[in-house]
């Protein structure tokens, strides 16, 4: 799996530090950018990997181990304890392989975890990022977080309080949409420059810069393995 602080080279990091600065020269907003390795942990999704996988296990030793023979004069086939010690024993060791899998194999545990739950784990993590950075304790309640999750393949986009009154929910909405569609065309580097320019331009048009404007967080790409 990916790791956050893996993306990016250091002269990607330096393009999208320079698009912070070049955005927050318009406007009296603070726009943090956030990448993350993941948003939840998702537990559930290594279990279900792993009951898939010692039911598969059960059903293939099922029909690949021999059945003791009932008919007169054969002897075929395996003791019947060989099935009732081998069968729980295969599965069990077929569930933790599973669940190691699953804990391990990006695209697996995403497979086996609801959309739902992915977006609402986002929507929480993102949450946290912007109150543990501070970027809600502007002066002027004019912070803005750009928050991209990489397992999950998820955007979120949080203004605060003076910045969601002024720009208004549905061009949050879009910058939103703006940074994603970048991501999912492979080029995350481009799509967090590109959003950043979109909010310094949409932002300097309802939150101007103010001459005494002090630069309250740092200007920089956060990254959070």
């Amino acid at each position: 799996m990916q790791r956050a602080s893996q993306l990016f080279t250091d002269e990607q990091r330096r393009r999208i530090d320079q698009a912070v600065v070049d955005a927050e020269a318009k406007t009296s907003a603070e726009i943090v950018p956030v990448v993350a390795t993941a948003s939840g942990r998702y537990d559930r999704a290594e279990d279900v990997v792993g009951l898939w996988l010692a039911i598969v296990t059960a059903v293939v030793l099922w029909i690949w181990l021999p059945r003791p023979g009932y008919e007169a004069g054969s002897w075929s086939g395996c003791p019947v304890m060989w099935q009732i010690v081998g069968l729980p024993a295969g599965m069990v060791a077929a569930f933790v392989l599973g669940a190691v899998m699953g804990s391990k194999i990006g695209w697996l545990r995403r497979l086996f975890t609801p959309q739902r739950e992915m977006r609402e784990e986002v929507s929480r993590r993102a949450r946290e990022v912007f109150f543990d950075n501070r970027i809600h304790h502007t002066a002027g309640a004019t912070g803005l977080l750009l928050y991209v999750s990489l397992f999950e393949h998820m955007a979120a986009v949080i203004a605060d309080q003076n910045v969601l009154e002024k720009l208004g929910q549905p061009a949050v909405d879009e910058l939103c949409a703006e940074l994603t569609n970048g991501l999912h065309a492979g080029h995350p580097t481009d799509a967090f420059c590109d959003a950043l320019a979109s909010a310094g331009r949409r932002l300097g048009g309802v939150l101007p810069r103010a001459e005494d404007d002090a630069n309250e967080l740092a200007d920089a790409l956060i990254a959070l393995d």
